[in-house]
C-alpha cells in the first residue's frame, strides 16, 4: 500500500483582530474631524480608512502623538465606540452587527482591558477586583474564586488577595489590574498606557508579565507614546492625523517578544 504525504501547508487560524475601511468623524459639513481615516483616495480626496490584520499570539503596540487617533482606535477595538464607516470582525464576529447588551457580553468576555489609573474599586480586595468579571458574568462563587486565585497566582500576587488598593504599590495595583482582564481568558488583552503612572521599577515589572503573557500565546495590543515600552512588543505601528504611517515587525508573531527575559537597567530615582 502506498502512503501519501500531505505536504500542504496547515491553515492559519484567523486574525484576532481585522479591520477595514474604518473610519471615525465628529461633527458634520466643514466642521468635520476625521479622527480615524486612513489614506486620501486620489480621486475624490475623501478618506479610504484604516485596514488592519491582527495576529493571534501577536503583541502590537500602537504609537502616536496627541490628536493621532490612537485612542479613538483602541475604544474601536475595545468596543467603547461605533465607527462611521468600515468593519471590525474581533474573533471572527462582525461587532457591527451586535446591539449594546451583546456588545457588553463581547467586552466582558472577548476583551481584557488594563488602563493607566488602574481603575480598581476602593476598599475591595484583590480578589474581589478579579472576581468581577466573573460576577457580571453569572458565574457561580466557588468557580470564581478559583479562576480568581489562579489569575493572581499568574501575575505573582497569590499571597495579596486579601489586600486593598491602599494596601498596594502602584506595580502590585496594575497586576491585580492585569489578573483581573486575564480572568474571563479573553481573545486579546487591551492594555492603554499601563505603565503610565508607575515608576521605572514597576514599569518594568509589569511589562516583564505582559510579556510573559504572550510568550505563552495571548494577544496583546498595548496603546503608548513611550519609545521604551514599544520595544517590548512584535510589531509597532505608528499613527498620525488618522492613518498609519509606520508598520514595523520587530519579531515574529510566532516567537517570544523581543525583550522577553532582557534585564533592564533600572533608571535611578
Amino acid at each position: 500500500m502506498r502512503h501519501v504525504i500531505d505536504k500542504r501547508v496547515p491553515a492559519r487560524p484567523a486574525p484576532v483582530i481585522r479591520i477595514r475601511r474604518l473610519t471615525k468623524a465628529y461633527g458634520h459639513g466643514d466642521a468635520t474631524v476625521h479622527a480615524l481615516r486612513g489614506p486620501s483616495d486620489p480621486r475624490t480626496g475623501g478618506p479610504q480608512g484604516v485596514s488592519l490584520d491582527i495576529e493571534q499570539g501577536d503583541f502590537v503596540a500602537v504609537m502616536g502623538s496627541s490628536g493621532s487617533g490612537k485612542s479613538t482606535l483602541m475604544n474601536i477595538l475595545g468596543c467603547l465606540d461605533v465607527p462611521t464607516s468600515g468593519s471590525y470582525l474581533l474573533d471572527g464576529t462582525d461587532v457591527g452587527h451586535l446591539d449594546e447588551r451583546q456588545l457588553a457580553l463581547v467586552r466582558n468576555r472577548r476583551i481584557g482591558f488594563v488602563f493607566q489609573s488602574f481603575n480598581l474599586v476602593p476598599r475591595t480586595t484583590a480578589l474581589a477586583q478579579v472576581e468581577l468579571p466573573l460576577a457580571y458574568a453569572g458565574v457561580r462563587t466557588a468557580e470564581r474564586r478559583r479562576r480568581a486565585l489562579a489569575a493572581l497566582s499568574l501575575v505573582g500576587l497569590a499571597d495579596r488577595a486579601g489586600h486593598k488598593p491602599n494596601e498596594l504599590s502602584g506595580g502590585q495595583q496594575q497586576r491585580v489590574a492585569v489578573a483581573r482582564a486575564l480572568v474571563t481568558a479573553p481573545a486579546m488583552l487591551l492594555a492603554d498606557e499601563p505603565t503610565g503612572n508607575l515608576d521605572s521599577r514597576s514599569t518594568e515589572e509589569v511589562l516583564a508579565l505582559i510579556d510573559g503573557l504572550n510568550a505563552t500565546g495571548r494577544t496583546v495590543v498595548l496603546i503608548t507614546h513611550e519609545d521604551e515600552v514599544a520595544r517590548h512588543a512584535k510589531r509597532v505601528l505608528r499613527l498620525v492625523d488618522g492613518q498609519i504611517v509606520s508598520d514595523v515587525r520587530q519579531a515574529p508573531v510566532e516567537g517570544p517578544p523581543p525583550l522577553l527575559g532582557v534585564a533592564v537597567a533600572e533608571v535611578p530615582a
